[in-house]
């Protein structure tokens, strides 16, 4: 029997499933094409606001200058300022920054936060730099993207490679230049910095609420829910270790060199505290060794892939048995294998919202810095919940009323918010 949502996805299919620019852009044009979007503003909306690419001189310890390649993308300003991680990659490319951009535009209108899309990244291999060297590349970064970044201009956080401590370098540089001291130009920083409580687990601990959520709609119990998660580290790991604490059966994880599986369940605090002391989950007893595309594949409730992008393809979307696909890591699953998905029955709670946790609490540390008063892990624990589950419930009833699936629906929600936005305030000329 013909499927008319299958037909609808095949009409947007790019010519690269995995370019991740290519990927957004194409979930961009079928969400705008069933809102009926005008097509002024659909030219608007497609493409960045800005573009920056610098060239970083720094200073290496063996006495010799070393150029590397940065970015910053803005993509959106029309609900506020730009919003979004700095990641340090060897491959990083502007291609993943603009994607990764844009999708923090759709991330925040989802969960309602008033912020536009931003994105940063520099192309270097961190393992390979000493702190010196990491310290110098993070001022001049900060000091070449002086005149773009600012708390009512574009707030960095966070993202792979980086962490509090960058974040408290962007600080303090951006504060020199300033002469005063700017607590609210970064997000992700040092509590005792103006940081929050509670932001090193928000990822984590709104990819729990989420599928607290979906496990509720799909009328299954926790302590009767298996799950497999990709990925161990800020969003994975704690994700993992919030869910065990809940009463889920975490059944497999899995970090950069491979995973590992027990159908009785996991115990994850005693899996994490070998990865901490190893540096890997090689050799960890009481559970079978299984490698990452293999682990993907395993039958559980929950799949929750919380590593990198295109992990689930028109390769291998076939041989995924989950009921939920919780999408902890940025665009996981490829366009392609959306399709694939819907066939199958896969509940997908999609990226844009499974991981806007972080955003969620990156917005309340923010507000929190600009008023000088800072709640309680509670409070911010509190709050967060309550705006992961009004976005949830707002995302299932607007799939179920225009009869889309839950990625689409995420897409149309947010692009009719920011859209709305953009007319009202007009194109300046």
């Amino acid at each position: 029997m013909a499927n008319p949502m299958a037909d609808e996805m095949r009409r947007f299919k790019g010519n690269d499933d995995k370019n991740p620019f290519e990927a957004m852009s194409e979930r961009f044009d079928r969400a705008a094409r069933l809102l009926g979007l005008d097509p002024d503003l659909y030219a608007v909306l497609r493409v960045p606001s800005r573009e920056i690419k610098v060239y970083i001189p720094v200073k290496m310890d063996t006495g010799h200058i070393e150029v590397f390649e940065g970015y910053r993308v803005q993509h959106n300003f029309a609900r506020g300022p730009a919003k979004g991680g700095i990641r340090y990659a060897p491959d990083v490319s502007l291609d993943e920054v603009k994607a990764l951009a844009a999708w923090m535009t759709w991330k925040c209108a989802v969960v309602n936060v008033p912020f536009g899309g931003g994105k940063g990244g520099i192309v270097c291999d961190p393992r390979q730099m000493s702190e010196g060297e990491l310290e110098r590349l993070t001022r001049r970064y900060t000091a070449e993207l002086l005149d773009f970044i600012g708390p009512n201009k574009d707030v960095p956080a966070p993202d792979m490679n980086t962490g509090e401590q960058t974040m408290a370098w962007i600080m303090d540089t951006f504060s020199m230049h300033s002469r005063h001291t700017v607590n609210a130009v970064v997000t992700g920083k040092p509590v005792a910095l103006g940081g929050s409580e509670g932001r090193r687990e928000a990822t984590g601990r709104g990819l729990l609420f989420t599928i607290d959520e979906a496990v509720r709609a799909l009328k299954l119990k926790p302590s009767e829910t298996s799950v497999i998660v990709q990925g161990s580290g800020n969003v994975g790991g704690i994700g993992a270790s919030l869910m065990h604490e809940k009463g889920y059966k975490i059944v497999g994880i899995s970090d950069i060199s491979g995973g590992i599986y027990s159908p009785n369940g996991l115990d994850v605090p005693a899996v994490l505290e070998f990865l901490h002391t190893t540096r890997s989950l090689e050799g960890y007893p009481n559970a079978e060794p299984v490698g990452n595309a293999e682990l993907l594949e395993l039958e559980c409730d929950v799949l929750a892939p919380c590593a990198t992008e295109n992990q689930i393809t028109l390769e291998n979307a076939n041989k995924i048995k989950c009921k939920i696909l919780a999408e902890g890591a940025n665009g996981p699953t490829t366009p392609g294998a959306d399709e694939i998905l819907y066939e199958k029955g896969v509940f997908v709670i999609p990226d844009i919202l499974a991981n806007a946790g972080g955003v969620t609490v990156s917005y309340f540390e923010w507000v929190q810095d600009r008023m000088g008063y800072f709640w309680s892990e509670n409070e911010v624990n509190k709050r967060l919940r309550e705006a992961m589950v009004a976005s949830f419930n707002e995302l299932k009833g607007f799939s179920e009323r225009h009869k889309v699936d839950t990625r689409t629906a995420a897409y149309m929600m947010a692009i009719d918010r920011v859209a709305y936005h953009t007319k009202m305030r007009g194109i300046y000329a």
